[in-house]
């Protein structure tokens, strides 16, 4: 996408060059060869750094960039989640739990849950419209004072009814992300309402304007290109559809900033060697949380992206932040 813009930036100062070089009449060999040449080898490096993106604080082809996260959590899907209890002291959780609040999915909602492998935002919006839909279903049985027994125990026996309707579609691009989820699944019962998808998050493999809520939770800062992953989100959501983002973010506090600093390049690192043997992708994950962009700037992109009534919520001093948009 970078290409044709910098084709018509360099386009106009071509035109501005031979206008400069009429005017000094210099010899019609210098005219016709040197400019054009010195454009040509000007655009070639434009194009080279327009292809370039970060991993980390490395500077990589972006064809390598997805190989590169790729391996990462290959590397890590086993230990992940214990490692975000570790790394976090256990306030992932309640990060995660906060999102599901702000969400408040009711019965009947359709989620896809993007590069969410190892199911945790899947898991508790299951057991959030299932603790409200059999809160419904108490409300609706105390007005009905004339049912039998048996009316009232078929009514709790039909698990997919206590869903009310409810789905939820995980979305990863990871194939041992998505195997860990799945084993988590079936170690805790969850059978019905989820499904399990291979999939880019800048090129979903579902139709348009299919999820009611679209959720991506510690991973849009992972994807090559965020701009088409924001559009994407919006693709697939219905109009009247809500994203949410729960990411790392920038911290405004000075004295938490320094101590997150310190723990982030000095700990975690050393965690992810202890504990998953892996000093090289913690390390990565922490310079990756830096380079992504503030409150502010990840606002506007949700808004180029086409979201409308875009806000945000920085929590425990900025570390993460909940971002919301709207398909309207």
């Amino acid at each position: 996408m970078a290409a044709p813009r910098s084709c018509a930036l360099w386009s106009n100062c071509g035109r501005g060059w031979s206008r400069l070089m009429r005017g000094c009449r210099l010899p019609g060999l210098l005219r016709s060869s040197w400019p054009g040449s010195l454009l040509g080898a000007r655009l070639l490096s434009q194009e080279k750094r327009a292809s370039e993106t970060h991993f980390g604080f490395e500077t990589v082809s972006e064809e390598e960039k997805g190989g590169k996260v790729y391996q990462v959590f290959e590397s890590v899907a086993k230990k992940y989640d214990v490692m975000n209890d570790m790394m976090s002291l256990g306030i992932h959780r309640i990060w995660k739990d906060l999102l599901l609040w702000r969400m408040h999915p009711f019965p009947g909602t359709q989620l896809l849950d993007v590069a969410g492998g190892t199911g945790d935002i899947a898991f508790r919006f299951l057991n959030y419209v299932q603790a409200q839909y059999r809160g419904k279903q108490k409300r609706q049985l105390r007005a009905q004072q004339n049912l039998s027994w048996e009316e009232i125990a078929q009514q709790y026996q039909n698990e997919e009814d206590s869903l009310g309707g409810s789905h939820v579609v995980v979305c990863d691009i990871n194939k041992e992300m998505l195997k860990v989820g799945k084993q988590k699944a079936h170690a805790q019962g969850y059978k019905t309402g989820l499904a399990w998808v291979l999939g880019d998050a800048e090129e979903l493999p579902f139709d348009d304007d299919k999820f009611d809520v679209y959720t991506i939770a510690f991973g849009i800062r992972n994807v090559t290109h965020v701009d088409r992953a924001l559009q994407e989100a919006h693709r697939v959501l219905k109009p009247g559809g809500r994203f949410l983002c729960l990411e790392f973010s920038q911290v405004n506090n000075p004295l938490v900033s320094r101590l997150y600093d310190l723990y982030s390049f000095q700990v975690i690192p050393v965690l992810g060697e202890v504990i998953a043997g892996d000093w090289k992708s913690y390390q990565y994950l922490v310079e990756s949380i830096r380079r992504f962009p503030c409150q502010e700037e990840f606002k506007e992109m949700i808004e180029d992206a086409g979201f409308q009534k875009v806000t945000y919520e920085s929590l425990t001093s900025g570390i993460v932040a909940i971002h919301s948009g709207f398909k309207l």
